[in-house]
């Protein structure tokens, strides 16, 4: 079947930021009277600002409500990458390869404020011609929602789209919309085997993806 569109996941795929929001949360939460562990963090990774927000009220004791929650920690994000962006090493690169040659889109479990924050500072922006957040659709990661808008607004069969993914989240969302995947595992929260045996293509780095591949 002829590909038509690319659909980039944001977070762990262009730019390394998960270490980022977890350290984030892990300080806000334990600085607001609330527990911290691993599985917080595995539990929050997909997750729409929405619903992750209200674990931190819901699950992990902070009092502060989700509406005010989801403020601090993004504004605590986006002084961070203001600071440093840690783009992925060779992900401009790849973005720029795969927009010579198709459509993109852009489906993330980030708040849209993030988003363009990351586009703008990567100076990627103009390469993407739809972008999704999971906070904009009902379902976050591994749901297939923010996939299938991404598809809908690029007006392309998700049947012809291939998603780039890095987590378990993603590549669930990814194939639940129908999209063949091509997983970058993240070195940091790697997807499990089960998980990566439904991509059809599992690179070491994004500097592997190109066009030809894609094709």
């Amino acid at each position: 079947m002829t590909v038509e569109a690319v659909v980039f996941d944001l977070d762990g795929v262009v730019v390394d930021s998960e270490t980022v929001w977890d350290d984030v949360r892990k300080q806000y939460v334990r600085e607001g009277g609330g527990r911290y562990d691993a599985e917080a963090q595995r539990a929050m990774m997909g997750m729409s600002s929405t619903e992750w927000s209200a674990y931190i009220h819901d699950e992990l004791g902070v009092t502060a409500s989700p509406e005010r929650i989801n403020s601090d920690v993004i504004e605590l994000m986006a002084r961070r990458y203001s600071e440093h962006l840690p783009l992925v090493p060779g992900a401009r690169e790849a973005v720029e390869r795969m927009a010579a040659s198709f459509p993109l889109g852009l489906a993330s479990s980030s708040n849209r404020e993030l988003i363009d924050l990351v586009l703008e500072l990567a100076w990627l922006g103009t390469l993407f011609r739809a972008t999704v957040s999971s906070e904009e659709v009902p379902r976050g990661k591994p749901s297939a929602d923010v996939y299938l808008e991404v598809a809908q607004r690029l007006a392309v069969s998700p049947e012809r789209c291939v998603a780039i993914e890095d987590s378990h989240a993603g590549i669930a969302s990814a194939s639940a919309a129908g999209m063949r995947v091509v997983a970058i595992p993240n070195p940091h929260y790697p997807p499990d085997d089960s998980t990566l045996a439904g991509a059809a293509i599992v690179l070491e780095s994004i500097r592997e993806l190109t066009p030809n591949l894609i094709r």
